[in-house]
């Protein structure tokens, strides 16, 4: 662990593995529209969603997908680290209340730019409902020497 409780580089390898848990709330839906704009009533008007396939209101997927960001800063990689991308396969909703939880795991490490692929997995009990890899430049304590 490097100063700010976070893995450099230099500290990671196959096969590591960090989870982050999160319940979505009404709040978090409803600060996610409007800091996203995204006002789609399928998140936020019961009386469409209940006429939807989903029965109700579901979560923005990009809320959902967020917590796999909340897990890379705070878990693993950690602090520090910069998201350079990531793909995203939506599988299943997430409902307000329900909790999600993230699981990444270190699959590739690329030492000639120091950086670390991760497959992420979002699960609600035992349903993935996101699922996708990332691709993270930790910190490193070769390039504070430098």
């Amino acid at each position: 662990m490097n100063t700010l409780n976070g893995y450099d580089y230099e500290d990671l390898q196959l096969g590591m593995t960090a989870s982050y848990a999160k319940t979505i709330t009404e709040t978090d839906i409803e600060l996610f529209a409007t800091a996203s704009g995204d006002n789609n009533a399928i998140h936020l008007d019961e009386d469409f969603a209940k006429t939807t396939p989903f029965g109700g209101r579901i979560a923005h997927g990009m809320l959902t997908a967020s917590v796999i960001s909340a897990a890379l800063a705070s878990r693993l990689p950690g602090p520090g680290s910069i998201y350079l991308s990531q793909n995203l396969r939506f599988r299943a909703p997430v409902k307000p209340g329900e909790t999600v939880n993230v699981t990444v795991t270190v699959t590739d490490l690329q030492p000639e730019k120091r950086r670390v692929a991760l497959s992420t997995v979002c699960m609600v009990q035992d349903k993935v409902v996101v699922d996708g890899d990332a691709l993270i430049m930790p910190t490193s304590a070769k390039r504070r020497e430098q």
